[in-house]
Protein backbone atom coordinates (compact mmCIF):
# COMPACT_ATOMS: atom_id res chain seq x y z
CA UNK A 1 0.00 0.00 0.00
CA UNK A 2 2.84 2.30 0.62
CA UNK A 3 4.28 2.06 -2.72
CA UNK A 4 0.84 2.07 -3.96
CA UNK A 5 0.60 6.19 -2.11
CA UNK A 6 3.93 6.77 -3.36
CA UNK A 7 3.01 6.25 -6.86
CA UNK A 8 -0.20 8.27 -6.55
CA UNK A 9 2.01 11.02 -5.46
CA UNK A 10 4.62 10.56 -8.25
CA UNK A 11 1.60 11.29 -10.15
CA UNK A 12 0.69 13.97 -8.44
CA UNK A 13 4.47 15.52 -9.52
CA UNK A 14 3.94 14.39 -13.04
CA UNK A 15 0.70 16.09 -13.79
CA UNK A 16 1.95 19.63 -12.93
CA UNK A 17 1.11 21.91 -15.93
CA UNK A 18 5.27 22.49 -16.15
CA UNK A 19 6.39 18.74 -16.00
CA UNK A 20 3.49 18.27 -18.66
CA UNK A 21 4.89 20.76 -20.90
CA UNK A 22 8.22 19.38 -20.20
CA UNK A 23 6.94 15.72 -21.35
CA UNK A 24 5.52 16.89 -24.50
CA UNK A 25 8.83 18.90 -25.24
CA UNK A 26 11.04 16.03 -24.84
CA UNK A 27 8.94 13.43 -26.54
CA UNK A 28 9.04 15.91 -29.82
CA UNK A 29 12.59 16.20 -29.73
CA UNK A 30 13.44 12.84 -28.76
CA UNK A 31 11.33 11.80 -31.91
CA UNK A 32 13.26 14.62 -34.40
CA UNK A 33 16.53 13.25 -32.70
CA UNK A 34 14.85 9.58 -33.73
CA UNK A 35 14.15 10.38 -37.11
CA UNK A 36 17.53 11.92 -37.64
CA UNK A 37 20.04 8.66 -38.51
CA UNK A 38 23.30 9.28 -36.63
CA UNK A 39 21.72 10.50 -33.61
CA UNK A 40 19.81 8.80 -31.21
CA UNK A 41 18.81 8.49 -27.65
CA UNK A 42 22.51 8.92 -26.54
CA UNK A 43 23.22 11.38 -27.91
CA UNK A 44 20.25 13.48 -27.69
CA UNK A 45 19.93 13.33 -24.42
CA UNK A 46 23.91 14.26 -23.72
CA UNK A 47 23.22 16.89 -26.24
CA UNK A 48 20.57 18.18 -24.33
CA UNK A 49 21.51 17.73 -20.85
CA UNK A 50 22.58 21.15 -20.21
CA UNK A 51 19.36 22.78 -20.76
CA UNK A 52 18.31 20.65 -16.94
CA UNK A 53 20.71 22.50 -15.25
CA UNK A 54 18.43 24.84 -13.70
CA UNK A 55 15.48 22.24 -13.32
CA UNK A 56 14.88 20.40 -10.37
CA UNK A 57 16.17 16.84 -10.53
CA UNK A 58 12.81 15.39 -10.77
CA UNK A 59 11.52 17.90 -13.69
CA UNK A 60 15.37 17.13 -15.29
CA UNK A 61 15.00 13.61 -15.50
CA UNK A 62 10.92 13.89 -16.92
CA UNK A 63 11.98 15.75 -19.64
CA UNK A 64 15.17 13.32 -20.32
CA UNK A 65 13.07 10.60 -19.90
CA UNK A 66 10.98 11.72 -22.50
CA UNK A 67 13.56 12.56 -24.71
CA UNK A 68 14.83 9.24 -24.66
CA UNK A 69 11.34 7.63 -25.59
CA UNK A 70 10.83 9.90 -28.20
CA UNK A 71 13.88 8.46 -29.88
CA UNK A 72 12.53 4.87 -29.15
CA UNK A 73 9.81 5.83 -31.66
CA UNK A 74 10.94 8.39 -33.94
CA UNK A 75 13.93 5.08 -35.21
CA UNK A 76 10.50 3.00 -36.51
CA UNK A 77 9.61 6.49 -38.86
CA UNK A 78 12.70 6.13 -40.76
CA UNK A 79 13.07 2.27 -40.45
CA UNK A 80 9.87 2.13 -42.26
CA UNK A 81 9.54 5.49 -45.07
CA UNK A 82 12.81 5.47 -46.17
CA UNK A 83 14.70 1.83 -45.13
CA UNK A 84 16.93 3.85 -43.19
CA UNK A 85 17.28 2.28 -39.30
CA UNK A 86 17.16 6.15 -37.18
CA UNK A 87 18.58 3.34 -34.29
CA UNK A 88 20.65 0.78 -34.56
CA UNK A 89 18.08 -0.87 -32.61
CA UNK A 90 15.48 -0.14 -35.56
CA UNK A 91 17.47 -2.08 -38.28
CA UNK A 92 15.46 -5.29 -37.78
CA UNK A 93 12.22 -3.04 -38.29
CA UNK A 94 13.62 -2.52 -41.52
CA UNK A 95 13.16 -6.24 -42.95
CA UNK A 96 9.35 -6.16 -43.14
CA UNK A 97 8.18 -2.45 -42.32
CA UNK A 98 9.88 -0.89 -45.28
CA UNK A 99 8.03 -3.88 -47.66
CA UNK A 100 4.92 -3.24 -46.13
CA UNK A 101 5.58 0.46 -47.31
CA UNK A 102 6.29 -0.14 -50.77
CA UNK A 103 3.13 -1.99 -50.53
CA UNK A 104 0.82 1.23 -49.86
CA UNK A 105 1.06 -0.28 -46.31
CA UNK A 106 2.85 2.84 -44.65
CA UNK A 107 0.18 3.33 -42.10
CA UNK A 108 -0.34 -0.07 -40.88
CA UNK A 109 3.43 -0.49 -40.40
CA UNK A 110 3.91 2.68 -38.57
CA UNK A 111 0.78 1.78 -36.44
CA UNK A 112 1.84 -1.45 -35.32
CA UNK A 113 5.06 -0.07 -34.80
CA UNK A 114 3.66 2.45 -32.45
CA UNK A 115 1.81 0.43 -30.62
CA UNK A 116 3.78 -2.54 -30.48
CA UNK A 117 6.47 -0.14 -29.03
CA UNK A 118 3.67 1.45 -26.47
CA UNK A 119 3.41 -1.96 -25.12
CA UNK A 120 6.95 -3.06 -25.04
CA UNK A 121 7.41 -0.04 -23.00
CA UNK A 122 4.80 -0.54 -20.83
CA UNK A 123 5.97 -4.38 -19.95
CA UNK A 124 8.90 -3.15 -18.44
CA UNK A 125 7.49 0.05 -16.70
CA UNK A 126 5.23 -2.48 -14.99
CA UNK A 127 8.33 -4.46 -14.60
CA UNK A 128 10.40 -1.88 -12.95
CA UNK A 129 7.12 -0.52 -10.54
CA UNK A 130 7.07 -4.08 -9.01
CA UNK A 131 10.44 -4.66 -8.63
CA UNK A 132 12.14 -1.37 -7.52
CA UNK A 133 10.69 -1.30 -4.54
CA UNK A 134 12.28 -4.55 -3.44
CA UNK A 135 15.83 -2.67 -3.73
CA UNK A 136 15.38 -0.32 -0.82
CA UNK A 137 15.37 -3.63 1.80
CA UNK A 138 18.70 -3.55 0.78
CA UNK A 139 19.88 -0.56 0.93
CA UNK A 140 21.09 -0.09 3.97
CA UNK A 141 23.58 -3.25 3.64
CA UNK A 142 25.81 -1.51 1.39
CA UNK A 143 29.14 -0.60 2.32
CA UNK A 144 32.03 0.26 0.33
CA UNK A 145 32.82 -3.22 -0.35
CA UNK A 146 29.66 -3.79 -1.65
CA UNK A 147 29.30 -0.91 -3.61
CA UNK A 148 32.72 -1.96 -5.53
CA UNK A 149 31.17 -5.24 -5.91
CA UNK A 150 28.25 -3.51 -7.64
CA UNK A 151 30.61 -1.68 -9.90
CA UNK A 152 32.83 -4.64 -10.49
CA UNK A 153 29.57 -6.68 -11.56
CA UNK A 154 28.96 -3.93 -13.65
CA UNK A 155 32.27 -3.94 -15.56
CA UNK A 156 32.39 -7.94 -15.85
CA UNK A 157 29.21 -7.92 -17.34
CA UNK A 158 30.08 -5.25 -20.18
CA UNK A 159 33.72 -7.53 -20.70
CA UNK A 160 31.85 -10.63 -20.82
CA UNK A 161 27.95 -10.58 -21.52
CA UNK A 162 27.96 -7.99 -24.86
CA UNK A 163 28.29 -8.82 -28.10
CA UNK A 164 30.79 -7.13 -28.84
CA UNK A 165 34.59 -8.42 -28.87
CA UNK A 166 36.15 -8.62 -25.31
CA UNK A 167 39.23 -7.34 -25.99
CA UNK A 168 38.06 -4.30 -27.73
CA UNK A 169 35.09 -3.68 -24.64
CA UNK A 170 37.99 -3.59 -22.45
CA UNK A 171 40.39 -1.20 -24.33
CA UNK A 172 37.45 0.84 -24.46
CA UNK A 173 36.95 0.83 -20.92
CA UNK A 174 40.67 1.03 -20.05
CA UNK A 175 40.35 4.76 -21.79
CA UNK A 176 37.91 5.55 -19.84
CA UNK A 177 39.38 4.85 -16.41
CA UNK A 178 42.45 6.93 -17.43
CA UNK A 179 40.19 9.67 -18.36
CA UNK A 180 38.06 9.35 -14.70
CA UNK A 181 41.81 9.34 -13.20
CA UNK A 182 42.49 12.80 -14.78
CA UNK A 183 42.59 15.09 -12.00
CA UNK A 184 43.23 15.67 -8.21
CA UNK A 185 43.00 12.49 -5.97
CA UNK A 186 40.13 12.82 -3.56
CA UNK A 187 42.23 10.56 -1.08
CA UNK A 188 45.56 11.85 -1.02
CA UNK A 189 45.32 14.91 -2.48
CA UNK A 190 47.82 14.44 -5.45
CA UNK A 191 47.43 15.53 -9.01
CA UNK A 192 47.27 13.08 -11.78
CA UNK A 193 47.60 12.97 -15.00
CA UNK A 194 46.96 16.92 -15.41
CA UNK A 195 50.14 17.25 -17.67
CA UNK A 196 50.34 20.94 -15.98
CA UNK A 197 47.13 21.76 -17.20
CA UNK A 198 45.08 24.11 -14.68
CA UNK A 199 41.93 23.16 -16.52
CA UNK A 200 42.11 19.74 -15.50
CA UNK A 201 42.59 20.05 -11.47
CA UNK A 202 39.11 19.09 -11.53
CA UNK A 203 39.40 16.04 -14.30
CA UNK A 204 37.18 15.41 -17.63
CA UNK A 205 33.92 17.13 -17.30
CA UNK A 206 31.30 13.70 -18.01
CA UNK A 207 29.45 16.07 -19.79
CA UNK A 208 32.22 17.36 -22.43
CA UNK A 209 32.86 14.08 -22.96
CA UNK A 210 29.95 12.61 -23.59
CA UNK A 211 28.87 15.95 -26.22
CA UNK A 212 31.96 14.90 -28.44
CA UNK A 213 32.14 11.25 -28.25
CA UNK A 214 28.40 10.83 -29.23
CA UNK A 215 27.40 14.13 -30.72
CA UNK A 216 30.34 15.17 -32.61
CA UNK A 217 31.58 11.69 -33.20
CA UNK A 218 28.14 10.88 -34.95
CA UNK A 219 28.04 13.90 -36.96
CA UNK A 220 31.76 13.56 -38.40
CA UNK A 221 30.74 9.75 -39.74
CA UNK A 222 27.47 10.95 -41.25
CA UNK A 223 29.35 13.63 -42.68
CA UNK A 224 31.86 11.12 -44.06
CA UNK A 225 29.06 8.84 -45.54
CA UNK A 226 27.24 11.67 -47.28
CA UNK A 227 23.21 10.52 -46.07
CA UNK A 228 20.77 11.09 -48.92
CA UNK A 229 17.29 10.49 -48.07
CA UNK A 230 14.56 9.06 -49.76
CA UNK A 231 11.38 7.50 -48.96
CA UNK A 232 7.80 7.04 -49.01
CA UNK A 233 4.71 9.39 -47.62
CA UNK A 234 3.01 8.07 -44.96
CA UNK A 235 -0.76 8.85 -43.69
CA UNK A 236 -2.36 8.08 -40.67
CA UNK A 237 -5.88 8.47 -40.16
CA UNK A 238 -8.29 7.30 -37.83
CA UNK A 239 -9.69 4.28 -39.78
CA UNK A 240 -6.00 2.38 -40.78
CA UNK A 241 -5.22 3.15 -36.71
CA UNK A 242 -8.58 0.92 -35.67
CA UNK A 243 -8.09 -1.53 -38.15
CA UNK A 244 -4.52 -2.43 -37.37
CA UNK A 245 -5.67 -2.38 -33.46
CA UNK A 246 -8.13 -4.62 -34.47
CA UNK A 247 -4.86 -6.99 -36.11
CA UNK A 248 -2.82 -6.70 -33.71
CA UNK A 249 -4.64 -8.43 -30.72
CA UNK A 250 -3.71 -11.78 -32.81
CA UNK A 251 0.12 -11.65 -32.15
CA UNK A 252 -0.46 -10.85 -28.12
CA UNK A 253 1.81 -14.33 -28.00
CA UNK A 254 4.67 -12.59 -30.15
CA UNK A 255 4.18 -9.45 -28.18
CA UNK A 256 4.49 -11.31 -24.61
CA UNK A 257 7.29 -12.86 -25.71
CA UNK A 258 9.18 -10.23 -27.13
CA UNK A 259 8.53 -7.93 -24.13
CA UNK A 260 10.04 -10.59 -21.84
CA UNK A 261 12.95 -11.25 -23.82
CA UNK A 262 12.90 -6.95 -24.00
CA UNK A 263 13.47 -6.89 -20.34
CA UNK A 264 15.66 -9.37 -19.89
CA UNK A 265 18.32 -8.13 -22.84
CA UNK A 266 17.51 -4.55 -21.34
CA UNK A 267 18.24 -5.41 -17.35
CA UNK A 268 22.02 -7.15 -18.80
CA UNK A 269 24.40 -4.99 -20.55
CA UNK A 270 23.01 -6.51 -23.75
CA UNK A 271 20.78 -3.60 -25.13
CA UNK A 272 17.58 -3.45 -27.47
CA UNK A 273 19.69 -3.84 -30.41
CA UNK A 274 20.34 -7.98 -30.00
CA UNK A 275 16.99 -7.89 -28.45
CA UNK A 276 15.04 -6.72 -31.17
CA UNK A 277 17.27 -9.32 -33.28
CA UNK A 278 16.69 -12.18 -30.76
CA UNK A 279 13.01 -11.44 -31.24
CA UNK A 280 12.64 -11.11 -34.77
CA UNK A 281 14.91 -14.43 -35.40
CA UNK A 282 12.37 -15.79 -33.08
CA UNK A 283 9.28 -14.80 -33.89
CA UNK A 284 10.19 -15.85 -37.39
CA UNK A 285 10.83 -19.56 -36.30
CA UNK A 286 8.21 -19.46 -34.63
CA UNK A 287 5.36 -18.18 -36.36
CA UNK A 288 2.71 -19.77 -39.02
CA UNK A 289 3.54 -17.00 -41.24
CA UNK A 290 7.63 -17.20 -40.83
CA UNK A 291 8.23 -17.94 -44.55
CA UNK A 292 6.46 -14.52 -45.33
CA UNK A 293 8.93 -12.50 -42.81
CA UNK A 294 10.59 -9.97 -45.02
CA UNK A 295 7.90 -9.29 -47.77
CA UNK A 296 5.99 -7.27 -45.26
CA UNK A 297 4.45 -9.37 -42.57
CA UNK A 298 3.08 -7.05 -39.62
CA UNK A 299 4.84 -9.87 -37.04
CA UNK A 300 8.02 -8.95 -38.42
CA UNK A 301 7.66 -5.60 -37.21
CA UNK A 302 5.48 -5.79 -33.91
CA UNK A 303 8.36 -8.47 -32.32
CA UNK A 304 11.54 -6.30 -33.06
CA UNK A 305 9.74 -3.05 -31.96
CA UNK A 306 7.89 -5.02 -28.92
CA UNK A 307 11.41 -6.13 -28.06
CA UNK A 308 13.81 -3.10 -28.59
CA UNK A 309 11.21 -0.71 -26.42
CA UNK A 310 10.66 -3.16 -23.80
CA UNK A 311 14.75 -3.52 -23.47
CA UNK A 312 15.18 0.38 -23.93
CA UNK A 313 12.98 1.08 -20.79
CA UNK A 314 13.80 -1.52 -18.14
CA UNK A 315 17.42 -0.83 -18.66
CA UNK A 316 16.75 2.29 -16.28
CA UNK A 317 16.15 -0.40 -13.68
CA UNK A 318 19.54 -1.26 -12.89
CA UNK A 319 20.89 2.36 -13.32
CA UNK A 320 18.54 3.31 -10.55
CA UNK A 321 18.55 0.41 -7.89
CA UNK A 322 22.07 -0.52 -8.57
CA UNK A 323 23.65 2.23 -10.28
CA UNK A 324 24.51 0.20 -12.95
CA UNK A 325 23.19 1.27 -16.63
CA UNK A 326 22.18 -1.42 -19.18
CA UNK A 327 22.59 1.19 -22.06
CA UNK A 328 24.59 4.32 -23.46
CA UNK A 329 21.55 5.71 -22.97
CA UNK A 330 20.97 5.19 -19.24
CA UNK A 331 24.83 5.77 -18.71
CA UNK A 332 24.11 9.57 -20.35
CA UNK A 333 21.00 9.22 -17.44
CA UNK A 334 23.49 7.92 -14.27
CA UNK A 335 26.36 11.04 -15.09
CA UNK A 336 23.11 13.28 -15.19
CA UNK A 337 21.89 11.92 -11.66
CA UNK A 338 25.44 12.70 -10.50
CA UNK A 339 25.75 16.30 -11.58
CA UNK A 340 22.20 16.69 -10.26
CA UNK A 341 23.58 15.83 -6.61
CA UNK A 342 21.98 11.95 -6.66
CA UNK A 343 24.19 8.76 -6.06
CA UNK A 344 22.47 5.75 -8.12
CA UNK A 345 22.18 2.70 -6.01
CA UNK A 346 19.97 1.49 -3.75
CA UNK A 347 20.00 4.06 -1.37
CA UNK A 348 18.03 6.51 -3.75
CA UNK A 349 14.81 5.02 -3.06
CA UNK A 350 15.25 5.47 0.58
CA UNK A 351 16.87 9.17 0.33
CA UNK A 352 14.87 10.15 -2.84
CA UNK A 353 11.56 8.66 -2.88
CA UNK A 354 10.00 11.70 -4.83
CA UNK A 355 12.39 11.60 -7.41
CA UNK A 356 12.36 7.96 -8.02
CA UNK A 357 8.21 7.86 -8.04
CA UNK A 358 8.10 10.77 -9.63
CA UNK A 359 10.28 9.55 -12.64
CA UNK A 360 8.19 6.01 -12.68
CA UNK A 361 5.27 7.95 -12.96
CA UNK A 362 6.52 9.80 -15.87
CA UNK A 363 7.29 6.80 -18.10
CA UNK A 364 3.37 5.71 -17.62
CA UNK A 365 2.37 9.59 -18.78
CA UNK A 366 5.26 9.68 -21.14
CA UNK A 367 5.04 6.83 -23.01
CA UNK A 368 1.17 7.25 -23.49
CA UNK A 369 1.88 11.17 -24.86
CA UNK A 370 4.87 9.49 -27.50
CA UNK A 371 1.92 7.42 -28.63
CA UNK A 372 -0.55 9.93 -28.94
CA UNK A 373 2.07 12.44 -30.51
CA UNK A 374 3.35 10.01 -33.08
CA UNK A 375 0.45 8.60 -34.44
CA UNK A 376 -0.75 12.28 -35.19
CA UNK A 377 2.14 13.85 -36.63
CA UNK A 378 4.12 11.36 -38.07
CA UNK A 379 3.94 13.08 -41.67
CA UNK A 380 5.66 16.20 -40.29
CA UNK A 381 8.65 13.93 -38.63
CA UNK A 382 8.96 12.49 -42.00
CA UNK A 383 9.59 15.80 -43.41
CA UNK A 384 12.04 16.38 -41.20
CA UNK A 385 14.02 14.11 -43.27
CA UNK A 386 13.54 16.29 -46.66
CA UNK A 387 15.73 18.95 -45.12
CA UNK A 388 19.57 18.63 -46.61
CA UNK A 389 22.23 17.35 -44.01
CA UNK A 390 24.57 20.15 -44.47
CA UNK A 391 21.64 22.64 -42.93
CA UNK A 392 21.24 19.56 -40.32
CA UNK A 393 24.76 19.15 -39.36
CA UNK A 394 25.59 22.88 -38.28
CA UNK A 395 23.17 23.13 -36.19
CA UNK A 396 23.63 20.28 -33.96
CA UNK A 397 27.27 21.27 -33.96
CA UNK A 398 26.12 25.06 -32.45
CA UNK A 399 24.08 22.96 -29.92
CA UNK A 400 27.22 20.68 -28.95
CA UNK A 401 29.21 23.52 -28.66
CA UNK A 402 26.67 25.92 -26.56
CA UNK A 403 25.62 22.61 -24.30
CA UNK A 404 29.92 22.22 -24.04
CA UNK A 405 30.62 25.97 -23.56
CA UNK A 406 27.24 26.50 -20.74
CA UNK A 407 29.12 23.64 -18.08
CA UNK A 408 31.79 25.57 -17.10
CA UNK A 409 31.67 28.92 -19.30
CA UNK A 410 34.95 27.61 -20.17
CA UNK A 411 36.46 27.83 -23.95
CA UNK A 412 38.72 25.11 -22.74
CA UNK A 413 35.57 22.59 -22.40
CA UNK A 414 34.29 23.20 -26.23
CA UNK A 415 38.32 21.99 -27.48
CA UNK A 416 38.05 19.15 -25.24
CA UNK A 417 34.61 18.67 -27.07
CA UNK A 418 36.76 18.50 -30.12
CA UNK A 419 38.63 16.20 -29.37
CA UNK A 420 36.39 13.65 -27.96
CA UNK A 421 34.96 13.87 -31.29
CA UNK A 422 37.54 13.09 -33.06
CA UNK A 423 38.14 10.20 -30.20
CA UNK A 424 34.70 9.02 -30.66
CA UNK A 425 34.96 8.95 -34.23
CA UNK A 426 38.14 6.76 -34.84
CA UNK A 427 36.77 4.37 -31.87
CA UNK A 428 33.65 3.97 -33.99
CA UNK A 429 35.63 3.68 -37.42
CA UNK A 430 37.89 0.96 -35.74
CA UNK A 431 34.36 -0.81 -34.27
CA UNK A 432 35.19 0.01 -30.66
CA UNK A 433 31.97 0.33 -28.19
CA UNK A 434 31.37 3.40 -26.74
CA UNK A 435 29.08 2.24 -23.77
CA UNK A 436 31.87 0.50 -21.63
CA UNK A 437 33.63 3.92 -22.37
CA UNK A 438 30.75 5.71 -21.21
CA UNK A 439 30.53 3.46 -18.01
CA UNK A 440 34.17 3.74 -17.11
CA UNK A 441 34.23 7.80 -17.30
CA UNK A 442 31.27 7.52 -15.33
CA UNK A 443 32.04 5.25 -12.51
CA UNK A 444 35.71 4.75 -12.86
CA UNK A 445 36.41 7.24 -9.87
CA UNK A 446 33.49 5.69 -7.73
CA UNK A 447 34.56 2.64 -7.93
CA UNK A 448 38.26 3.57 -7.26
CA UNK A 449 36.94 5.25 -4.17
CA UNK A 450 34.90 2.08 -2.79
CA UNK A 451 38.07 -0.27 -3.44
CA UNK A 452 40.10 2.07 -1.68
CA UNK A 453 38.03 2.85 1.17
CA UNK A 454 37.73 -1.11 1.33
CA UNK A 455 40.80 -1.75 1.59
CA UNK A 456 41.46 0.79 4.28
CA UNK A 457 39.12 -0.56 6.62
CA UNK A 458 40.50 -4.23 5.88
CA UNK A 459 44.35 -2.95 6.44
CA UNK A 460 44.79 -3.87 2.91
CA UNK A 461 42.74 -7.28 2.99
CA UNK A 462 41.15 -8.44 -0.22
CA UNK A 463 39.09 -10.70 2.03
CA UNK A 464 36.95 -7.90 2.63
CA UNK A 465 35.14 -8.41 -1.25
CA UNK A 466 33.57 -11.85 0.80
CA UNK A 467 33.70 -10.94 4.09
CA UNK A 468 29.99 -11.53 4.11
CA UNK A 469 26.78 -13.29 2.00
CA UNK A 470 25.56 -10.59 -0.28
CA UNK A 471 29.21 -9.01 -1.65
CA UNK A 472 30.65 -12.51 -2.09
CA UNK A 473 27.27 -13.19 -4.12
CA UNK A 474 27.89 -9.97 -5.93
CA UNK A 475 31.60 -10.60 -6.90
CA UNK A 476 30.56 -14.03 -7.95
CA UNK A 477 28.14 -12.82 -10.46
CA UNK A 478 30.73 -10.48 -11.34
CA UNK A 479 33.43 -13.03 -12.03
CA UNK A 480 30.71 -15.12 -13.81
CA UNK A 481 29.54 -12.68 -16.16
CA UNK A 482 33.29 -11.87 -17.26
CA UNK A 483 33.93 -15.61 -17.95
CA UNK A 484 30.55 -16.19 -19.16
CA UNK A 485 31.90 -16.71 -22.98
CA UNK A 486 34.33 -19.64 -21.71
CA UNK A 487 31.68 -20.75 -19.11
CA UNK A 488 28.68 -21.73 -22.07
CA UNK A 489 31.47 -22.54 -24.45
CA UNK A 490 32.60 -25.43 -21.89
CA UNK A 491 28.50 -26.27 -21.55
CA UNK A 492 28.04 -26.75 -24.99
CA UNK A 493 30.87 -28.62 -25.59
CA UNK A 494 29.81 -31.13 -22.46
CA UNK A 495 26.32 -31.00 -24.09
CA UNK A 496 27.74 -32.39 -27.72
CA UNK A 497 29.91 -34.69 -26.18
CA UNK A 498 26.89 -35.87 -24.00
CA UNK A 499 24.76 -36.07 -26.61
CA UNK A 500 27.51 -37.66 -29.57
CA UNK A 501 28.00 -40.53 -25.82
Amino acid sequence: MEEIGNLFHGFSIVLQPYNILLMVIGIVLGVIIGVLPGLGGANGVAILLPLTFSMSPTSAIIMLSCIYWGALFGGAITSVLFNIPGEPWSVATTFDGHPMAQQGKAGEALTAAFTSSFVGAFFAIVVITLVAPLVANFALRFGPAEKFGVYFLAFCSFVGMSKEPPMKTVAAMMIGFALAAVGLDEMTGQLRLTFGFTHLLTGFDFLIAVIGLFGIGEILLTMEEGLHFKGRAAVINPRIVLQTWKELPKYWITSLRSSVIGCWMGITPAGATPASFMSYGIAKRLSKNGRNFGKGEIEGVVAPETAAHAAGTSALLPMLSLGVPGSPTAAVLLGGLLIWGLQPGPMLFVENKEFIWGLIASMYLGNVVGLIIVLTCVPIFAAILRIPFPIIAPIILVFCAIGAYSVNNSSFDVMMMMVFGVLGYLLKKCNYPLAPLVLAIVLGDKAEEAFRQSLLASQGSLAIFWSNGLVSTIMALGLIALFWPLISEAWNRVRSLATAA
